[in-house]
């Protein structure tokens, strides 16, 4: 009973925070990820399809797992909470048509693996464009593939590969944190440049774009990868337990 309302006054939490960010920051925010619009049918109906089986696939996931485990839908809720802040943090780039922001898929690829990190991106990703005017209803698909399957993969990968290795978990989670931030972006960068070329080549146009971010996202790929490995290290310290139970780490990684 107590876990339900602590639950529900979470839920209310979130719900004013959309509302307040919604209604005093909307004038003066900047269209964030990729624009609605931005990209021609064709190409926004491709990436939509393309992100269809890994939302799908997020969605047997979770069925799965929390018909085992009745606390992981309300950690999925959290992280995607946590996914919905970070990445609500825009800084524009006016000249690639978006915006450069920190994403999260870094901490929940980790946390809670890919598949459910892609499915909370998605559900983070809708509730902006129709909410926040952050991103678009037709560019969502793209959106999906960039910062939820790229991002949550890159930063899945990278601390899987670094602790086989033997690397600790601060480096592990920082390098994780960053290559998912700079995978989102370079994904970004190709689909804005295939969408709008036109007649002209790719690559220059991409390079263009990519070169573009540089400014903004060197720095927060970097802050992302602080944030991740703080986020890891802090649980570590405070609940190993939960890396346990989520299979970040194994029990004889603890007890040593």
């Amino acid at each position: 009973m107590r876990f339900q309302i602590s639950n529900f006054k979470f839920q209310i939490f979130f719900l004013l925070f959309t509302i307040h960010y919604s209604l005093f920051t909307a004038s003066d925010a900047y269209a964030m990820h990729i624009s609605e619009g931005i990209l021609p049918f064709n190409w926004a109906a491709l990436w939509s399809v393309i992100s269809v089986p890994f939302v799908a696939w997020g969605l047997y996931k979770l069925k799965k797992l929390s018909a085992v485990d009745l606390s992981f839908k309300p950690l999925v809720g959290l992280m995607a909470a946590v996914v919905f802040i970070i990445s609500c943090m825009p800084i524009p780039v006016p000249t690639a048509g978006t915006c450069s922001h920190p994403c999260g898929t870094g901490i929940s690829g980790i946390l809670v693996g890919p598949a459910i990190s892609i499915l909370i991106t998605a559900v983070a990703l809708l509730i902006q464009a129709l909410f926040l005017a952050h991103g678009g209803l037709t560019t969502w698909g793209a959106d999906i593939v960039s910062m939820g399957v790229m991002g949550s993969f890159a930063g899945f990968l990278t601390f899987k590969a670094l602790r086989s290795m033997k690397i600790n978990l601060a480096v592990s989670g920082f390098m994780a944190g960053l290559f998912a931030d700079w995978a989102t972006y370079l994904t970004t960068s190709i689909e804005l440049a295939s969408g709008i070329k036109g007649d002209a080549p790719f690559i220059p146009l991409f390079y263009k774009i990519l070169v573009a971010f540089i400014p903004t996202q060197l720095p927060l790929g970097i802050l992302e990868g602080a944030m991740t490995a703080g986020m890891i290290t802090l649980l570590y310290k405070k609940r190993p337990d939960l890396l346990v139970k989520m299979r970040v780490l194994k029990p004889e990684e603890v007890a040593a």
